[in-house]
């Protein structure tokens, strides 16, 4: 169930740890009991998901979504300075998903 907002934007602006600015879109898909939320963070376009009960604040369920993107995000970010940007991830690709 979608949160009520008074009209704000499905998009918010936070603060990643190293103090940039982001912005974050929410998306809220009911399934059953629960709702997932993805949120996906605008300038890498990178995004996770998060499944609560649906009966959760929004506002919690943000929070431990964009808390994921957060981590997710470093991770992402200490990959590459650990393996060099230019070079190919495991099994030559960029990284993520099975190759078969």
């Amino acid at each position: 169930m979608p949160p009520d907002r008074d009209g704000d934007s499905p998009s918010r602006e936070g603060q990643g740890e190293s103090g940039e600015r982001r912005e974050v879109i929410f998306e809220y898909v009911p399934i059953g009991s629960s709702v997932k939320v993805t949120a996906v963070d605008v300038a890498s376009g990178l995004e996770v998901s998060v499944v609560g009960p649906s009966i959760a604040a929004p506002r919690e369920l943000e929070r431990v979504a964009v808390q994921k993107l957060r981590y997710m995000l470093e991770k992402k970010k200490n990959e590459g300075a650990a393996r060099g940007k230019d070079e190919p991830g495991p099994a030559g690709g960029t990284g993520g998903g099975i190759v078969v």
